[in-house]
């Protein structure tokens, strides 16, 4: 099995694995597949402008969390062997109030043509034990001590997980190996957890008690991709399915879909054993685990991130003091009022990426080509094709994260926090986390390379 297979495979597996341990999952993605094919047949070829109904059907991102650098580097190994790359960083410590103490990346395929095989992705987060915002010296070192004492990922998974990653393929029978025991490392652990311990942590923070305070690691949450994201929220509240109160990320509006929309249901109550500090154990439930959907759109460039980023900031203050119903009505005047209405306004300006190919049937007037891009899409001698955000965007994440967690933990804003970064990333996993914004260039940049070789009249080299 080629790299590539063994991704699709073991998100066929993850999938089918956290069905069974979250139920309301499965009906998420009954939903986003009923959605899709509904604006399939609303909208014909247009609802495929950003990934085939194939690619979108099946397109997955999952999510989980370690706790040490050591965890993590495990981790890169893990999705190494399945053909992905850390790719962005995202500090999730000051982008909400309540309690995050994580900083992440996404493990995802960074090549075309693996990303158009099967674009599974991984929203991976590290507990940031060392910060003291969190985490006093006692708790700090109680918590290491806990951390270093278990074993996420057995040596047999991560021997094979390197073989694979070296050969980019593994024979059959040990592909078959590899997907058992990868599945299985994030399946949820029916061991006991100690309750003390636990409540010890969720104090302060649900997310550190999730990482920190159980001897294994699990999917926190699994999300497909849906064509009208609106939609699929109106559809599961109607099943009665308790979904968060917002759809984070950009509003919808009537100008090109950008970036990414994400929403979930929320967090459910799910069975756990707690052991006592006299060793008997009990039954209980812990709140750690929601269904996550997104809709993902173009991919901004560094100058459309930054106007994205000051038009969030400029909703902030036309909602401050209103009411949160009116927020979305708020988002989309701003944005009416700020981004392009149109692809080919996004292209012009520079603030969204494409790829670009020269038109074929272009009838022959025998005119020279003008120079400049957007004359070159004006005149119709080229066509933009957007190229899909693959990535995640920190206040969404955050928000996403806030939305499902019943308190709000504790943070020392007197204290300065320890610094984390992409270059302390990549230390730590002895692989280098990837800029995204290089990568969507690199793939703009390698469609017009072609472009004069395929302007150039016939005959002429």
């Amino acid at each position: 099995m080629e790299q590539w297979q063994l991704r699709a495979a073991f998100a066929g597996r993850l999938s089918r694995m956290y069905g069974r341990e979250v139920p309301a999952y499965t009906t998420l993605v009954d939903v986003s597949r009923e959605v899709n094919e509904d604006v399939l047949g609303a909208r014909g070829a247009a609802a495929e402008r950003l990934g085939s109904i194939g690619r979108v059907t099946a397109e997955r991102h999952g999510a989980i969390r370690v706790g040490t650098p050591g965890e993590l580097r495990q981790v890169g190994r893990i999705f190494g062997a399945l053909g992905m790359r850390p790719v962005g960083f995202y500090d999730l410590r000051d982008t909400a109030t309540s309690a995050l103490p994580v900083v992440s990346t996404a493990f995802r395929p960074v090549d075309e043509d693996e990303l158009a095989r099967n674009p599974f992705r991984v929203f991976t987060s590290l507990l940031t034990v060392s910060d003291p915002r969190f985490f006093d010296a006692d708790l700090r070192a109680r918590l290491t001590a806990f951390l270093a004492g278990r074993e996420l990922f057995g040596p047999e998974l991560l021997a094979l997980a390197d073989r694979a990653e070296a050969e980019r393929e593994l024979p059959d029978a040990e592909a078959e190996r590899f997907l058992g025991l990868a599945v299985a490392a994030f399946e949820l652990s029916a061991e006991p957890i100690d309750r003390d311990w636990y409540a010890a942590l969720e104090r302060v923070s649900a997310v550190a008690a999730d990482i920190g305070g159980v001897r294994s690691t699990h999917l926190n949450h699994l999300t497909p991709r849906v064509l009208d994201i609106d939609e699929l929220y109106r559809r599961m509240t109607a099943r009665g399915v308790e979904m968060i109160d917002t759809i984070q990320g950009p509003p919808r509006w009537t100008g090109p879909d950008v970036l990414l929309r994400q929403t979930s249901f929320r967090a459910l109550a799910e069975p756990r054993a707690l052991r006592a500090p006299d060793g008997s154990v009990t039954r209980g439930a812990l709140r750690v685990r929601f269904g996550e959907v997104e809709a993902r759109g173009i991919a901004l460039t560094r100058e459309g991130r930054a106007l994205h980023d000051r038009l969030l900031a400029l909703v902030d203050e036309r909602s401050a003091g209103r009411p949160a119903d009116v927020r979305g009505d708020v988002a989309r005047a701003v944005w009416s009022e700020h981004l392009p209405p149109t692809e080919h306004e996004l292209a012009a300006r520079g603030l969204g990426f494409f790829t670009y190919h020269a038109v074929a049937d272009r009838p022959a007037d025998g005119s020279r080509p003008p120079a400049d891009l957007d004359d070159l899409l004006a005149a119709g001698w080229l066509r933009a094709e957007p190229i899909v955000y693959e990535d995640f965007l920190p206040r969404s994440a955050a928000g996403i994260f806030q939305s499902n967690l019943s308190d709000t933990g504790s943070r020392h804003g007197d204290r300065e926090g320890s610094a984390y970064d992409a270059d302390r990333l990549s230390a730590v996993m002895d692989r280098e986390v990837a800029d995204p914004f290089t990568l969507y260039e690199r793939q703009r940049d390698r469609s017009l390379d072609r472009i004069p070789r395929a302007l150039r009249p016939e005959g002429v080299s």
